[in-house]
């Protein structure tokens, strides 16, 4: 079988994931309220989500991994959210929707910083993603699309979801953070 090509299917989905970030963003902040607009902008966000799992599902089923999609694929999701988190501050301009966005931000650079140092020492393996991570990554993609509907009924529930994301995201930086622990502390 040939090797994958750099513009495959699960490349391109990953693609379209960064490019919905400034269309999400547009529409959240366009100036002429229309009654569906919380609507499209959570469904944006959702449909990103989707593909998060659609583009690596497609990749592994269709031996289309490439180094290209692995290195996009976790930035494209730190991406999105983040945009998504910034809104979110905004719209619910709260200690806790801040801390919720700080924390979850803080641990994405965190780790992300962590799997590049653990990979120049030869350790990526170390800290690969977990079951944890995934966990956390489903809570998160479902309390923001939530939230980003600003449904008032819907606050209590994508509060508490996102809470659960939060929980998830300080409990996996923790098992990341144990894992790389005998490489940290070594001296040089």
């Amino acid at each position: 079988m040939p090797a994958p090509t750099l513009w495959n299917i699960p490349n391109l989905l990953t693609l379209a994931r960064v490019a919905l970030i400034p269309v999400l963003v547009m529409l959240a902040y366009w100036p002429v309220a229309f009654g569906f607009q919380n609507l499209l902008v959570a469904g944006i966000f959702l449909i990103a989500a989707i593909t998060d799992w659609f583009d690596g599902y497609l990749a592994r089923a269709w031996n289309q991994t490439s180094a290209f999609g692995r290195f996009l694929d976790p930035v494209a999701d730190k991406l999105m959210v983040a945009a998504a988190l910034v809104v979110l501050v905004q719209w619910h301009p709260n200690v806790f929707m801040v801390i919720a966005a700080i924390v979850i931000i803080s641990r994405e650079i965190t780790i992300s910083a962590l799997r590049e140092w653990m990979a120049e020492i030869g350790k990526r393996a170390n800290v690969a993603v977990s079951s944890i991570g995934k966990w956390k990554t489903t809570a998160q993609m479902a309390a923001i699309t939530v939230l980003l509907l600003r449904d008032p009924r819907l606050d209590w529930p994508g509060y508490i979801l996102l809470y659960v994301a939060v929980g998830l995201t300080l409990w996996s930086m923790i098992i990341y953070l144990k894992a790389a622990w005998p490489y940290l502390k070594q001296s040089d």
